[in-house]
């Protein structure tokens, strides 16, 4: 398509896609239309979106769209790009791309062949991921360990007792350098004035100033 077509045609698939998932909610158009006002949306009525999935409407606020995405229960991203049903997209006019690599390029995630320049947005974007993955191991470990304690405190046969005691301080070590990590990654991200995610409640003693040894410190 030609560039002066790529703005209607980026909005028409939006506009498809916003009526496929209210068809899969069993919304009506009035429903949307009363659970945007509910969000502090009042402007956009069943007229909008009778005009939107008709394409009449050729253009959407950022605004309409996330409070739209909202209200269909959808990650805002699927609605821009026809991920599972059409292979590429054209996602830049006379841009077409495998549709994967468009919800990677929208989503900051397109693997870099050098660290991004730190404080660039790349960079910002990147840390967070990284704190999101060393959330999930300390999450992991911790859980492992806690499970095998308690399991060897509830169990009557010795020789299980001492197996499950064993794997359980092997656990514990891990957990205990997971969160070391954890925390000394958020101490960084506050001396480059970035603010580190609040950490799930099972971890927020990484925060304090001493971790526990073992898991079951805290409890």
């Amino acid at each position: 398509m030609t560039p002066d077509q790529w703005p209607t045609a980026f909005t028409g698939r939006i506009a498809q896609r916003l009526r496929d998932a209210r068809k899969a909610a069993s919304l009506t158009m009035a429903e949307v239309a009363q659970s945007c006002a509910d969000r502090g949306l009042p402007e956009f009525t069943e007229h909008s979106m009778k005009n939107l999935e008709s394409g009449r409407k050729t253009s959407i606020t950022v605004a309409d769209f996330v409070v739209l995405a909202d209200v269909l229960g959808v990650p805002p991203v699927t609605l821009l790009f026809p991920l599972g049903t059409s292979a590429t997209v054209e996602v830049l006019p006379g841009r077409e791309v495998s549709t994967w690599d468009a919800v990677a390029w929208f989503t900051g995630e397109t693997p870099l062949d050098e660290p991004a320049p730190e404080g660039t947005a790349r960079d910002v974007l990147d840390a967070f991921r990284h704190h999101g993955d060393l959330v999930a191991a300390a999450t992991s470990s911790y859980a492992l360990a806690r499970e095998r304690r308690r399991a060897a405190s509830t169990t009557l046969n010795r020789t299980r007792r001492a197996t499950l005691l064993q794997r359980a301080e092997g656990y514990e070590e891990h957990a205990f350098e997971d969160c070391q990590e954890l925390r000394a990654f958020r101490g960084r991200m506050r001396e480059r004035s970035l603010i580190p995610p609040n950490l799930p409640d099972e971890l927020a003693f990484v925060d304090q100033p001493e971790i526990p040894t073992h898991p079951e410190d805290n409890e």
